[in-house]
């Protein structure tokens, strides 16, 4: 359940938070995000500044409200999409298209924050350690579309298609931003045209022929994507690991006069 669909019957502290964040959200649109302190939020809002700050340490927090309630409507929007098609194209447009529905009562706004949250140092950037949940949340939406397509992913890049598919969400989100064409159609074009090739290319990424170039773009992907970079981390630390488990185990046996296991394969 989003912060907007709190229902009256919810917690007082519930309701209290999504006060908050509804007013803030409201003043941002209005004021522009620089221009809303804290203070005004909370007046606005008919509670205490100190109140405003239990439940959103800052504006860069009422800001990851903003990313955690769009997530949460994402999910919930793509539902019909990922519940009843097994078409790839059409499950990658879908979640695309899905977003922009969702986040089309939001256009103005995030034209008034993007400023602060394409500076890479900033918690409000989507590649912030802040961020980190709602960025989650999204790669799980992609990771679900590629799942459930009855087009297969090659094994080789099924762990970085995922966050890959994020990347490319937020170009097109970037586009979104500063595209004023009507009902932004432009944008609709690009996330349906963005899924064709993207489905196009995993098909013939799945050909013999291919499998080098397949290879190379896995660890371009493994270098450059921060996930697939920590995930690769992880699995040479556990090779490492259990390489030095056995390595103390055949040196116990020998110590104990036993017949000392073979090595692991490499």
């Amino acid at each position: 359940m989003t912060d907007a669909q709190a229902p009256k019957n919810a917690p007082k502290s519930e309701q209290t938070r999504t006060l908050i964040l509804e007013t803030a959200l409201r003043l941002f649109q209005e004021n522009g995000y620089d221009k809303t302190t804290m203070r005004a939020i909370a007046k606005e809002a008919g509670v205490s500044v100190g109140n405003a700050y239990y439940y959103f340490a800052s504006k860069e927090h009422l800001v990851q409200g903003f990313y955690d309630r769009i997530a949460a409507e994402h999910r919930a929007a793509v539902r019909p999409v990922l519940d009843n098609e097994t078409q790839l194209e059409a499950r990658l447009a879908g979640v695309l298209l899905a977003w922009l529905e969702i986040a089309e009562p939001y256009h103005e706004f995030a034209a008034q924050f993007f400023k602060n949250a394409a500076d890479p140092e900033s918690p409000l950037s989507p590649f912030s350690k802040e961020s980190e949940p709602a960025r989650e949340e999204a790669i799980a939406v992609h990771r679900e579309a590629l799942a459930g397509a009855r087009t297969k992913v090659p094994a080789e890049l099924a762990d970085a298609l995922p966050e890959l598919l994020w990347l490319s969400q937020m170009g097109l989100v970037l586009y979104w931003v500063f595209d004023r064409s009507e009902g932004h159609e432009r944008s609709r074009r690009l996330a349906e045209q963005g899924a064709r090739l993207t489905a196009r290319g995993i098909v013939l990424a799945r050909f013999r022929v291919l499998r080098p170039l397949v290879h190379d773009v896995h660890e371009l992907l493994t270098d450059l994507l921060p996930g697939m970079a920590q995930s690769a981390v992880g699995r040479k630390q556990g090779a490492a690991a259990k390489k030095a488990a056995g390595v103390r185990k055949r040196a116990t046996a020998v110590r104990k006069g036993a017949a000392a296991p073979p090595p692991p394969a490499e």
